[in-house]
């Protein structure tokens, strides 16, 4: 069985095993993109399992790893130890929470040079808690997003879990950002309606999404359904 699924032409998703976050059980979600070079670029490393190493150097050499925000880390030194000649890239925030991982940039506004042209990049600005930093894959018009939306199944979790998952708006088909992280952005949604914009802009047809269930059908319609608390 292949653990790596293509969404489209040059772009994966690997699904992971879930990790604990606050006592709920959190699906994890990996996105691999081969960029024209042939270089290989990893947004949100997951687990390692070898028979997923071996699918992702089939594809070319690892070349970017990629924090999209300061809490998806905790498989980047792994990653790092098994390529060490790929570039690692830190999201806002997350250098001075890891200053055990030696990286080779932060990201920013600006799209990297060695993706430019094909993945375009933006931090959601906003919150003073945590800002992440939101990709979108040209080719095949894919948003790759990792916390702003959580879109779980409505029977991923259980008991009272089930409802503080609804309470926090993060079930699916109407997921979106946990409502403990969209109370931090109460006093600058002037900065998050301009991020959204700009995602809006790109006109996705498709959204990777790294918790719960990614959105393959009328995705901008979705987009801006999830952020209207904006």
């Amino acid at each position: 069985m292949r653990h790596l699924l293509q969404a489209d032409e040059d772009i994966w998703t690997y699904d992971g095993s879930a990790v604990p976050f606050y006592g709920m059980a959190y699906t994890t979600r990996m996105t691999v993109i081969r960029l024209k070079s042939g270089a290989v670029w990893i947004h949100s490393p997951s687990e390692i399992c070898d028979d997923l190493i071996s699918e992702i150097q089939e594809l070319g050499e690892v070349e970017y790893l990629i924090s999209p925000n300061k809490i998806h880390h905790l498989f980047l030194q792994d990653w790092i130890d098994l390529f060490p000649n790929a570039k690692v890239y830190s999201s806002p925030g997350l250098e001075n929470k890891r200053k055990d991982i030696v990286f080779d940039g932060e990201l920013t506004d600006r799209v990297d040079e060695s993706w430019k042209g094909e993945i375009e990049q933006l931090i959601f600005k906003g919150s003073k808690a945590m800002e992440e930093v939101v990709f979108f894959h040209n080719k095949s018009q894919t948003l790759i997003l990792t916390d702003l939306i959580e879109n779980f199944h409505p029977d991923h979790f259980k008991g009272f879990r089930k409802i503080l998952a609804r309470m926090t708006g993060v079930v699916s088909p109407n997921g979106r950002t946990p409502l403990d992280w969209r109370v931090t952005f109460i006093f600058n949604k002037s900065k998050a309606r301009i991020s959204l914009q700009r995602m809006v802009d790109w006109n996705p047809k498709r959204i990777i999404i790294s918790h719960g269930e990614c959105i393959e059908e009328n995705a901008l319609e979705f987009l801006k359904k999830s952020f209207s608390w904006l």
